[in-house]
C-alpha cells in the first residue's frame, strides 16, 4: 500500500494582500512516486496565516476516502494549532483567554477535515531547498498570481 504525504505552502504579497495556497499530494511506493496531484488557489485581500491554513484544508479536503497520511508544512502557526492549541480552544468551547481566536471558522474547517482521516503532522522548515515544500511553494505562489496587480 503506498505511503500518502500532502506538501502544503501559502504565500502573500503584504500581509494582508493579495495570497494564495499550493499542496502536492504525494503516493509513494518505497522511494517511488506512485502518483502526485498539484492543487492551488488564492484570495485577493487575504493574510499568510490563512493561506497556510487553506493549503492543509484543502489537501485533506481533496481526499476522496479517509485514508493515512503525513502532512508536512513549514508554517508552525498550522502544525503548532493543529497538534497542541486547537484541544485547548475545543474545551473551553472555541475560545482563549485574552481574546478571539483568529480564523477560527478555518480551524474548524481543518479540525473537521482532519477528523476524516489519520493524520501526522511534520514540520520542515521553508524555503530550505526540500523539493516538495519548494513546488508547495510554487504553488502557492502561482494560486496568488491571479490576484497581484
Amino acid at each position: 500500500m503506498p505511503e500518502l504525504f500532502a506538501y502544503t505552502d501559502g504565500a502573500c504579497s503584504g500581509n494582508p494582500g493579495p495570497g494564495g495556497w499550493g499542496a502536492l499530494l504525494v503516493a509513494r511506493d518505497g522511494d517511488a512516486v506512485v502518483k502526485e496531484r498539484e492543487l492551488s488557489g488564492g484570495e485577493p485581500l487575504t493574510t499568510n496565516n490563512r493561506m497556510e491554513l487553506l493549503a492543509a484544508i484543502n489537501a485533506l479536503e481533496a481526499l476522496e476516502r479517509p485514508c493515512t497520511l503525513t502532512v508536512i508544512t513549514d508554517s508552525v502557526y498550522v502544525k503548532d494549532g493543529i497538534t497542541k492549541w486547537i484541544y485547548g480552544w475545543k474545551s473551553k468551547g472555541w475560545k482563549k483567554k485574552g481574546g478571539e481566536i483568529k480564523n477560527i471558522e478555518l480551524w474548524k474547517r481543518l479540525d473537521a477535515a482532519r477528523d476524516r482521516h489519520e493524520v501526522t503532522w511534520e514540520w520542515v522548515k521553508g524555503h530550505a531547498g526540500h523539493p516538495e515544500n519548494e513546488r508547495a511553494d510554487e504553488l502557492a505562489r502561482a494560486g496568488m498570481a491571479p490576484f497581484k496587480p
